[in-house]
């Protein structure tokens, strides 16, 4: 009678589930909805809340401790988060000179990172390339170089020449890629800067200012297979048309990067109009600062003011590590995929740079977007997470799945709740 009983008992449980499964849709997968929930973690503890990624280095410009920069603006900038140590005139509308470039490079390094172009590209140098003016690699028209040669060329020498032929090798015209710099400006929300020509030659409605200047240096310093260019000192090339080659020796105009500790590269510029500019990038541990001065009066003062404020960044600040490259943050379960469940991680390695001895003032946010639901590509956004100073938001960062998640299938699903019914 056992045995009858226990035959019955799971036949009416096999009956129940189909009855339930029967009631809505094709045996009722249509109608398997999970509730949708979204959680936010405040220091390891979870509370309910709803679901742009970027540095929330926005802050208003203010100048720090009485200090004052000689230089028509500066700013410095935490290489981490984006956040403004100290800003003065910082949004002021400026000539960047060829500290324009760190736009055109940010560009040209993007591009060959994700394959738009290849550093062993063979690029042949076009009458317009080779008629700049200012610094320059003295290119002939119709000679060639590869992509590597030329971003050497506009990162240590500043070759105006360089520039254009790049930027003609990538988009097909100058004005082309000119209108992108400008895209790109807006698309990390730059709103004191316009564009007219790749290298900061003097031209009317060109400018930028020390804010926007930081931030893309902050963004061009990432490209870490670069690094070596931008420290690089010196380096020979030939130049000149086939037959008629010669030496040319490239000499980098950044002098920080062999009289300043930590210096990591950057970018200098000069016109009349524009004064002595820097953009400068400096790393001691994990603490990563951007320094940028527009408009000094001559060289000497550029790489000094330069100088003092990245030495006022590392002796008042100090880096705390939020989260690693790829950390599982959180999990986000998702019943009606294949994998059931995807993890939130960082696309990069997270740190929050504050006053030194203020490190537990640093706390974290994670919020999972509610939109999130199979399919899910992997490296695709389904949360952000928040560094607060206090009560103070320094910067987000978004959150990537770790992983691909398919739908899946009917047979998949209906022996899921089958296990969880009987």
């Amino acid at each position: 009678m056992k045995k009858k009983r226990k035959v019955w008992e799971k036949v009416l449980c096999t009956a129940a589930a189909v009855a339930v499964l029967a009631g809505g849709g094709f045996l009722g997968v249509e109608k398997f909805h999970p509730q949708k929930r979204s959680l936010q973690i405040i220091d390891g503890q979870a509370q309910q809340t709803s679901a742009k990624a970027g540095a929330e280095g926005s802050q208003k410009a203010s100048t720090e401790g009485g200090m004052k920069i000689d230089a028509k603006a500066a700013v410095l900038i935490d290489g981490n988060s984006g956040r403004v140590l100290f800003a003065q005139n910082a949004k002021k509308h400026l000539p960047p000179a060829s500290v324009t470039k760190v736009m055109t490079l940010l560009l040209l390094l993007d591009a060959c990172d994700k394959g738009k172009i290849a550093t062993n590209d063979k690029v042949t140098i076009s009458e317009n390339a080779a008629s700049m003016g200012g610094s320059q690699m003295y290119l002939e028209p119709g000679e060639q170089h590869t992509v590597e040669e030329l971003l050497k060329g506009v990162i240590m020498a500043s070759a105006n020449d360089g520039a254009v032929a790049l930027a003609e090798h990538l988009s097909g015209s100058v004005e082309e890629f000119v209108d992108d710099m400008n895209a790109k400006a807006a698309e990390m929300g730059l709103k004191n800067s316009h564009f007219v020509n790749t290298n900061g030659l003097p031209v009317a409605e060109h400018y930028s200012c020390a804010y926007d200047i930081g931030m893309i240096c902050r963004q061009l310093m990432t490209y870490e297979f670069a690094r070596d260019w931008f420290t690089a000192w010196q380096e020979d090339i030939k130049v000149g048309l086939p037959g008629k080659e010669k030496d040319f020796t490239l000499t980098n105009t950044n002098k920080m990067i062999r009289t300043y500790k930590g210096a990591i590269g950057g970018k200098t510029g000069f016109t009349q109009d524009a004064g002595y500019c820097l953009a400068e990038a400096a790393q001691r541990d994990s603490t990563r600062m951007i320094a940028v001065v527009l408009g000094c009066k001559d060289s000497k003062v550029r790489f000094a003011e330069t100088a003092r404020l990245l030495d006022h960044g590392f002796a008042s600040y100090e880096t705390v590590p939020v989260a690693k490259k790829g950390q599982k943050l959180r999990t986000i379960i998702l019943p009606k995929s294949d994998q059931q469940e995807v993890a939130a991680v960082p696309e990069e390695t997270i740190a929050a740079t504050v006053k030194k001895g203020k490190k537990a003032n640093i706390t974290k946010k994670i919020s999972i977007d509610k939109s999130v639901a199979c399919p899910v590509k992997k490296g695709e956004k389904v949360g952000m997470i928040h560094i607060y100073d206090g009560k103070k938001k320094i910067a987000s960062y978004p959150l990537v799945s770790d992983r691909d998640a398919e739908k899946a299938g009917f047979m998949t699903l209906y022996i899921r709740m089958i296990k969880n019914l009987v």
